[in-house]
């Protein structure tokens, strides 16, 4: 072949091609082309012209890769063709992508195969092609679909899972708020059959207005109150007070009084117990210190305590855990103590019924009710507030109180203090038949004095004070002093100093 001159084509294999392709693939839609044994085209149908934009005196006797300045530079395609010609093979389904020139990028999916043989040896190879472009790209994009599709269910899963054990962690604590509701409501309905002076506190004597401002000091903060006072005194009255005026005053002051329960009983009360832990436990019951989670709790009568409990309460207020009964798993509690006693703690120490290490973490920041007989310019104003709360109560309309009635009531040493003169005030106004109050009992009954050995409240805030004073070297006021160290105002301390006769050495 000489150069710049298209190549010939043998005048025979031609004839035969043409007849070929007029007789049966003229008509087919697919572009169709044969070539020759050096990969040149002889004839292509029409459908092969079409695809590539080009005609028939610018393909046949080209080379298969250079047909309308396409150059279909594919090392494989080339391989594969050359490879059908001595071996007399098939090959299928192989796709050539390619940026054609003029009808931009396209997918072809290729078939060959030998179809012709002559006497010379001579063969030629149809090369069948099947546009799949629209095809194999939509292909591509659903598997990028389906795999961001696959990404997408992957991490609702996930969610899913996480949402899930977000539910049941939910669903626990409902559960458990639940059950603390219950127990509480339980609570509060043992409450009300109780009665008990919650109503405001009646005094306006200096001894109370001091506990008023001790009340005021510690209310706002979680640290732990020993309320100390005599029978009688009011000393739940000053820890609803406590509790009212605190940031817990939205839940339930729960209240257990240890000298109420058998000693077998208080541990069950306080902690709680499951199923089974002992004869008579039908069921798993709160204690009161889950019950109190997030609120307060009031122990009055802590001295009561059987000591072999006492370690388990300090573990409560040391840490906040503790386990019920018959069960290993730890509960974890926030709550605040206020204590209550009108036993001397320190002498129970030393007789060993009382533990030194609960005594330091209930004693933080005591309060002392002082008794009725040390403040009685506020028996009046309790005798008007008892006497028109019980004759509304009786049906009775007492309005005057006799001034002898008055002075025997405030000349009495009252040993059972604001609970025995409402039991007196009762009596009398059950007993008085018109407007006047008329008394009942005597009251003449001598006030005892302590035992030997035996300190009074008086004497026990007095050592109190003493000992802070001795603390501090004596410094009443200012940085380091017995006034920090008890949280008291200086002036309030002095005159406590003054009334209890404290004086430095």
């Amino acid at each position: 072949m000489q150069k710049n001159k298209k190549p010939r084509v043998d005048n025979s294999r031609s004839e035969d091609a043409t007849r070929f392709f007029d007789n049966y693939l003229s008509s087919i839609r697919e572009p169709l082309v044969i070539l020759d044994s050096e990969l040149k085209v002889v004839q292509a149908n029409r459908s092969f012209y079409r695809t590539f934009n080009v005609k028939p005196e610018e393909t046949e006797g080209l080379l298969i890769y250079d047909i309308g300045n396409h150059q279909w530079d594919i090392p494989r395609l080339k391989d594969l063709l050359e490879d059908i010609l001595p071996r007399n093979t098939i090959f299928n389904d192989f796709e050539v992508e390619h940026d054609f020139e003029g009808i931009g990028p396209k997918i072809m999916h290729l078939n060959a195969r030998q179809i012709y043989e002559q006497e010379d040896q001579t063969q030629l190879i149809l090369l069948s092609m099947e546009d799949v472009t629209e095809r194999e790209f939509f292909k591509r994009n659903l598997e990028e679909i389906v795999k961001n599709r696959t990404a997408e269910l992957i991490v609702a899963k996930s969610e899913a899972e996480k949402s899930k054990l977000q539910t049941e962690v939910a669903l626990h604590e409902v559960k458990k708020l639940k059950d603390q509701l219950e127990a509480e409501k339980a609570y509060l309905l043992e409450e009300i059959k109780l009665e008990y002076n919650h109503e405001q506190i009646i005094g306006q004597s200096n001894e109370f207005n001091y506990v008023f401002y001790k009340v005021e000091q510690i209310a706002g903060t979680d640290i732990n109150v020993l309320v100390l006072g005599e029978t009688g005194t009011g000393k739940e009255l000053i820890a609803r007070a406590i509790h009212s005026s605190s940031l817990r005053k939205d839940r339930t002051l729960v209240k257990l009084n240890c000298a109420a329960l058998p000693s077998n009983l208080i541990e069950s009360e306080l902690f709680g117990h499951e199923k089974g832990a002992f004869t008579g436990a039908h069921s798993r019951r709160l204690g009161r210190f889950e019950v109190a989670n997030g609120a307060t709790i009031f122990l009055d009568e802590i001295g009561e305590l059987p000591i072999e409990l006492q370690p388990k309460l300090l573990r409560v207020i040391q840490d906040g855990e503790f386990e019920r009964l018959g069960s290993s798993r730890t509960i974890k509690v926030d709550v605040r103590i206020i204590a209550a006693t009108n036993r001397n703690l320190e002498d129970e120490i030393l007789k060993g019924r009382f533990r030194s290490d609960l005594w330091y973490r209930l004693n933080v920041f005591p309060i002392t009710m002082p008794p009725l007989r040390e403040h009685t310019d506020d028996i009046p104003l309790l005798v008007d507030y008892y006497v028109k709360k019980l004759s509304k109560r009786l049906g009775k309309s007492i309005d005057s109180i006799p001034v002898r009635v008055m002075n025997a009531l405030r000349s009495y040493h009252w040993p059972g203090n604001v609970r025995e003169l409402e039991n007196v005030l009762e009596r009398a106004v059950i007993n008085s038949s018109g407007p006047k109050l008329r008394l009942v009992d005597e009251l003449k009954k001598p006030f005892k004095k302590p035992r030997s050995g035996q300190k009074t409240l008086e004497a026990v805030e007095r050592d109190y004070i003493v000992q802070a004073l001795e603390r501090s070297e004596w410094k009443v006021s200012g940085k380091k002093s017995a006034a920090e160290f008890l949280g008291l105002n200086r002036s309030t301390l002095r005159a406590r100093m003054r009334k209890l006769g404290i004086v430095k050495p």
